[in-house]
């Protein structure tokens, strides 16, 4: 019985091609913008997950609190190679390493481009790498660079910055200091960090002077210890190295969970406030479903009082335009899903030079069919005021009607 209503419904909607089709029109548009943003928030928390996994979950991060910008922007509060000795002293500590970074001027092939210098020491390279997600590609491992020897990040070589690729013992100057390149670095995915240059520090302090200022302390804990213990007892001890309290506490540490879980909430803020943004186009749409509607009980006025009167019962008018409208929401949903698709692997294509792999869609199958039965949900939502006027019009009197 019910596929008789289906196939009913569908040869109603045929009739009404014009009209079906504008309905159908507001609805994928809402559809296609809350599948594509919800699409677009499920693959940017899986690149975020990523990053996490490659960083692994026995380090954390100490850095001055309040630090904004990146590394080496400055602030009024600065931590020190001092805090990272203390740091490197507590029980359950395997292993520190730390960031020192400065913006300089470039010049390479004639031309001049300011960009960010990463220096860490000599110990613990391992630890610097592994923290920040970061691989050789082409040339020598960085533990075997020597002074003025630093490494690049991959888009020196691949993203044509100076004009021309930057290759494996090619030098260029540094604030005004020539340096040899002995490695080229895979790419992370963001370009910000893929044009990075890496050096040890007295590198670093040849080309920038002396400095004992950490910009980013890296902690990496003993097979075994609790992370969070670790955590406590270097805020702990840098507290009262600093001579601190937690009330004038000016130094942030934050383990695997603590960031991951400030990413979601940012990015569940962003994806509902969209989402609000889509589901406004849905409500456009499902006003059109029941204008629709109502405007096709007016039209088949007499067919309802034919059908009532070869003995169609109420539920089953009820039933034949719930499908309907139904049916108007679940091909908006077929057609807004597709458009959605193609829309976020454009995103990801146009995107790509300037998020690298950090901006990607990712629709799980879940999606999909959650998205299709709520479209559907929707049109049988917007339907039921007119379904139900139709199911209650008397035969006589829609017989009689013109």
């Amino acid at each position: 019985m019910i596929a008789d209503y289906f196939l009913y419904s569908v040869k109603n909607l045929r009739k009404r091609k014009l009209r079906s089709w504008l309905t159908i029109s507001g609805i994928f548009i809402a559809i296609a913008t809350i599948f594509l943003l919800l699409g677009l928030s499920l693959g940017l928390s899986n690149a975020i997950n990523e990053q996490f996994k490659i960083l692994g979950s026995d380090k954390f991060f100490i850095m001055p609190k309040g630090m904004a910008g990146a590394p080496g922007s400055g602030g009024a509060v600065e931590l020190t190679t001092d805090d990272v000795n203390v740091i490197s002293k507590i029980s359950g500590v395997k292993a520190t390493s730390y960031l020192l970074a400065g913006n300089a001027k470039l010049e390479f092939n004639l031309r001049t481009r300011y960009y960010l210098v990463a220096a860490f020491p000599k110990e613990n390279v391992n630890l610097f790498f592994e923290a920040g997600g970061l691989k050789i590609e082409d040339g020598k491992p960085v533990e075997k660079a020597k002074k003025m020897e630093v490494a690049l990040g991959n888009l020196y070589k691949t993203g044509n910055l100076f004009g021309k690729p930057i290759n494996i013992g090619d030098t260029i100057k540094i604030n005004g200091v020539e340096v040899k390149i002995i490695s080229i670095l895979a790419t992370v995915g963001n370009p910000s960090d893929d044009q990075n240059i890496y050096m040890f520090l007295d590198t670093y302090e040849e080309i920038f002077g002396k400095t004992n200022r950490v910009d980013t302390i890296y902690v990496q804990i003993q097979p075994g210890e609790n992370i969070k213990d670790i955590a406590d007892k270097a805020k702990t001890k840098l507290l009262k190295f600093r001579g601190l309290t937690e009330k004038t506490r000016d130094f942030e540490i934050l383990t695997p969970e603590e960031l991951l879980a400030s990413f979601s909430v940012i990015l569940n803020i962003i994806t509902a406030f969209l989402v609000g943004i889509g589901a406004i186009s849905l409500l456009v749409g499902g006003i059109g479903i029941m204008n629709t509607m109502y405007t096709s009980v007016l039209e088949r006025t007499n067919e309802i009082g034919t059908m009532k009167a070869v003995g169609a019962r109420n539920s089953d008018i009820l039933k034949i335009f719930l499908i309907e409208s139904g049916l108007l929401g679940l091909v908006g949903g077929i057609i807004g899903i597709l458009i959605g698709y193609i829309g976020g692997k454009l995103v990801e294509i146009i995107a790509a030079p300037y998020t690298g792999t950090l901006l990607q869609v990712y629709f799980p199958w879940y999606l999909t069919l959650s998205v299709l039965a709520f479209s559907f949900l929707i049109g049988s939502l917007s339907g039921i005021l007119p379904s139900y006027r139709a199911s209650k019009l008397k035969p006589v009197d829609a017989l009689r009607y013109e």
